[in-house]
């Protein structure tokens, strides 16, 4: 960054902004999932669809796609301090336009300003977290920085379903305005800057076109179903833009000498496969939360604190294998921890598939908490394994493209399972009311049967029906992951770390 904060290493004003960088690194991202426990409230108050819904969740997550990669960009032209604050007030609209929402178009749009402030945070918290440590205390700091994001993100949904059930769904947007506005008052207070002096150079085509193309096709993952697909003229102009997009990225990529990506990454066997075991690994984190919580809440009936407090299992088995992974020592090769980690994800998700509408809590706690403890093992030893070959001259902007990949997987991973969520719904509903004949013993005495029950008895098949399409996005999730299972075998082995 060519904009360098004037914070010294040490003393308790550094503490203090470095706590306020790591409050506003957990706000950020516990906010991700915060309304998941609380879906059918917000769906019944704001008249949304179901497919709506889930555009609460990619939302948040496309918007912070955009914004993260030009963060620095932005700290290094106008300074850190002036656009972190700009993001937290920014932050702070979106909370209140989401409580003060109306219709669910309000509220998506309130969760899109929410993510744009959210990917410029998060970057930006680091940095700040960076610059108040000695230098020699700096290599180790990313896994406490990344234990704190996985907390925030498997925590918030409990605590969001906490105040569901006893404050209504509104509220616990409320939560995060005094603790933004703690954030600014200390950042306002002991961070100062200076400005460049030569502004900094961005690859601006080359973002703008990976973003056109990544929009484009969330939209047309999002909107899909309900337009008919390519019955529909948008949803053609969505899919030629996408197409339109990436390709004009790739060209970039390979005639340009100066991009957002560098190609030298490319060039290194361990950080691709990496990456894309990383970007699988995102696939899985948010999805597997976008299924259950909804399953437990709308399908099962689980008030929102039940539905919440099932995700605290998983975020214990995550945050504890990830904390203790980083006590390993590092003789120990990553890469049977990168397969192990795989291998223990894989079977979480089998045992997903075991889910029955008769079960009770405990098959959920249970098989969270092992893909917790299968994710907390992953994340790290696959981050080692990207990074120990890389040159350490790349690794700034390495750094940054893993993440993104995790970003970019999580936002199509909860897309791509909604999309056949309903899909599968509508399939097994048809199926399962094919076999409701007047000529079946089961269905006979239907046709003198009141309204009322026959609303009843659509009820219940749609329940069950919904059920089966929660299992089979539970299949595509075991799928990823024994997709790329297979790239641990061609992983080097990880050196030390220069």
């Amino acid at each position: 960054m060519n904009a360098q904060s004037l914070v010294s290493p040490g003393g308790e004003g550094a503490r203090s902004l470095r706590f306020a960088a790591l409050l506003a690194t957990y706000m950020q991202s516990a906010n991700l999932p915060l309304p998941n426990s609380a879906l059918r409230l917000i769906q019944g108050s704001l008249s949304m669809t179901d497919d709506q819904a889930g555009w609460i969740f990619t939302a948040y997550l496309a918007a912070s796609a955009i914004s993260m990669p030009i963060a620095q960009w932005l700290a290094a032209r106008f300074g850190l301090k002036r656009v972190y604050q700009a993001a937290l007030a920014l932050f702070v609209l979106g909370l209140l336009l989401g409580t003060a929402a109306t219709t669910s178009l309000e509220f998506v749009g309130a969760r899109i300003v929410q993510g744009l402030a959210s990917g410029v945070l998060a970057p930006l918290s680091m940095a700040i977290a960076l610059e108040t440590l000695p230098l020699d205390k700096r290599a180790t700091f990313g896994a406490k920085w990344t234990a704190i994001v996985l907390f925030g993100i498997v925590s918030g949904p409990s605590i969001g379903g906490w105040i569901a059930e006893h404050f209504g769904w509104r509220p616990m947007f409320y939560l995060s305005v005094p603790l933004s506005a703690f954030i600014f008052l200390v950042v306002a207070l002991l961070l100062t800057e200076k400005k460049a002096g030569k502004p900094p150079a961005f690859d601006f085509f080359g973002f703008g076109t990976f973003t056109l193309g990544l929009i484009s096709l969330q939209m047309l993952l999002d909107r899909g179903e309900r337009l008919d697909w390519f019955a529909s003229l948008e949803i053609w102009l969505e899919a030629m833009a996408s197409a339109l997009g990436f390709y004009l990225f790739v060209v970039h990529v390979l005639t340009s000498n100066v991009h957002f990506l560098n190609k030298r990454l490319l060039k290194d066997r361990n950080f691709v496969l990496s990456t894309v075991i990383f970007f699988a690994l995102g696939f899985v984190l948010l999805s597997t939360m976008a299924l259950t919580s909804p399953m437990l809440d709308e399908i099962l009936g689980y008030p929102p604190d039940t539905t919440g407090a099932l995700t605290i299992p998983r975020g214990m088995g995550l945050v504890g294998a990830f904390l203790l992974m980083g006590r390993l020592p590092e003789r120990f090769d990553r890469r049977f921890f990168v397969a192990a980690g795989i291998a223990i994800v894989v079977y979480a998700n089998w045992l997903m598939l075991g889910y029955s509408p008769l079960m009770d809590e405990w098959p959920v706690a249970v098989a969270g908490a092992i893909q917790g403890v299968g994710l907390g093992i992953l994340m790290p030893a696959v981050s080692k394994v990207a990074f120990s070959t890389l040159d350490p001259t790349l690794r700034p902007e390495g750094t940054g493209l893993f993440n993104l990949a995790r970003v970019y997987g999580s936002t199509l991973g909860v897309a791509i399972v909604q999309l056949f969520f309903f899909n599968n719904t509508q399939a097994m509903h048809m199926a399962l009311v094919s076999n409701l004949t007047p000529y079946r013993a089961a269905a006979h005495s239907l046709t003198s049967a009141p309204l009322q029950a026959l609303e009843g008895l659509n009820e219940m098949i749609t329940g069950q029906a919904a059920f089966i399409a929660v299992i089979d996005q539970f299949k595509i999730l075991l799928v990823v992951m024994l997709v790329v299972s297979p790239l641990v075998l061609f992983l080097r082995k990880p050196v030390a770390a220069n």
